[in-house]
């Protein structure tokens, strides 16, 4: 199962990318209608915002007048935190019991209007914002659905900004257009990537990325934040700690366009225990179960057991199935050397210029021999990374570095 957490500011559009996924297949879990059912006349909901906010949120028939309670709860921070401390409970209820009726391989898109300002979005796999200006969404507003501009712009004042928003966003669709361009960039991003990423899930397996170097994205560390917030929700307290390693945590240098990310756990067996936590959040596990090992391990822990270093080389890999993200999630004991090499890499090779063109020179190299072969690119860095291996820990005795 994928779940998708989709969202976006009110008027932006969010609506016609949900329903267009409704129609190619996906199931669609809609905040906004679980809001209305469960404010509906005789629901404990409804009974508990009349208590907060009085009897003159209802109509005459004893329904919930929606623009009086707007009124009421969006004129201040509490009064708006009252209101989504009665509705969010029941609504994340109700959404449960509708997902845990799907299908094992069913794609769940959870139609979320406060998907940001609740929190929400490290839960899912994919995260999809539709956005459109203030301007536009203020005159879709008036237009279509009624409102004046204060109360407009007064809901959109209340809602989370665009950056924060870009912040949590995997994919960010512009509604800027017209409603059918719109729909052609929802189908696209069904077609080409959420489609894809089901299936990859579905059967376990990564998204498939060749060794091809690109040029420094500046994105990469604000991905690799992202990824990081999805996983700490994932690992839980079974984390140590969670780090963006590897060349696309270093800026200026050019990479594979694929985000490594380290967990750092308390043993193989605590690693083990994530496996289902991280297929869940869309990572699927790799055969891969140890680091190419280096002589004269560097190690800070003292009680582990050194009579076999070898071992303390071993660790769990994970992989994104998403096409739109390759993602690789090593899993390492800490203090043992491979988890503070990856740390210890990064920090040497933000500080040291020569190397970093040294270390883009043999990745150029390697990628235009390697082909296709991901796996014939990494063997072939591995005489560099021994004496790398060295000088690395040289830097960090000279320095004082600590992991």
């Amino acid at each position: 199962m994928l779940r998708i957490g989709l969202s976006g500011g009110i008027g932006a559009g969010k609506s016609t990318v949900s329903s267009t996924f409704s129609e190619l297949g996906g199931i669609v879990v809609d905040g906004d209608v679980i809001a209305r059912e469960v404010v509906e006349p005789g629901t404990e909901g409804l009974g508990k915002l009349v208590d907060a906010f009085g009897a003159d949120i209802l109509q005459e028939d004893g329904s919930l007048n929606r623009p009086a309670l707007a009124a009421i709860a969006f004129s201040d921070d509490e009064k708006r935190q009252t209101l989504n401390g009665i509705v969010h409970p029941l609504v994340a209820h109700r959404r449960s019991e509708l997902i845990a009726a799907a299908a094992e391989d069913a794609v769940i898109v959870e139609d979320i209007p406060l998907l940001v300002e609740s929190g929400m979005a490290p839960m899912f796999p994919l995260v999809v914002i539709v956005h459109a200006d203030v301007e536009t969404r203020v005159k879709r507003l008036i237009e279509h659905r009624g409102f004046t501009e204060e109360d407009a712009r007064a809901r959109i004042a209340a809602q989370a900004t665009e950056e924060q928003r870009r912040a949590v966003a995997d994919v960010w669709l512009d509604n800027s257009g017209s409603a059918g361009e719109l729909v052609e960039q929802a189908r696209a991003l069904w077609h080409e990537r959420i489609l894809p990423f089901a299936h990859n899930l579905d059967h376990g397996r990564p998204a498939r990325s060749g060794p091809v170097l690109v040029p420094s994205d500046p994105s990469w560390p604000d991905q690799g934040r992202r990824i990081a917030a999805r996983l700490n929700t994932a690992c839980g307290h079974r984390s140590v700690r969670i780090d963006h390693v590897g060349s696309t945590a270093v800026p200026g240098v050019d990479a594979k366009d694929v985000i490594d990310m380290q967990v750092t756990v308390a043993s193989l067996e605590a690693a083990d225990e994530l496996a289902d936590a991280l297929t869940t959040a869309g990572y699927v596990r790799s055969p891969t179960t140890a680091d190419v090992g280096k002589p004269d391990a560097r190690s800070t822990v003292a009680a582990f057991d050194h009579t076999n270093e070898e071992s303390l080389w071993h660790k769990r890999l994970h992989c994104s199935a998403d096409p739109g993200r390759p993602t690789n999630v090593h899993i390492r004991v800490d203090g043992w050397p491979g988890q503070q090499f990856a740390l210890l890499f990064v920090d040497w090779l933000r500080d040291n210029p020569s190397v970093q063109a040294d270390y883009v020179a043999l990745k150029r190299k390697v990628a235009a021999q390697a082909h296709a072969d991901n796996g014939a690119y990494a063997d072939a860095k591995e005489p560099w990374f021994l004496d790398a291996y060295r000088r690395a820990w040289e830097w960090a005795d000279t320095t004082g570095w600590r992991p």
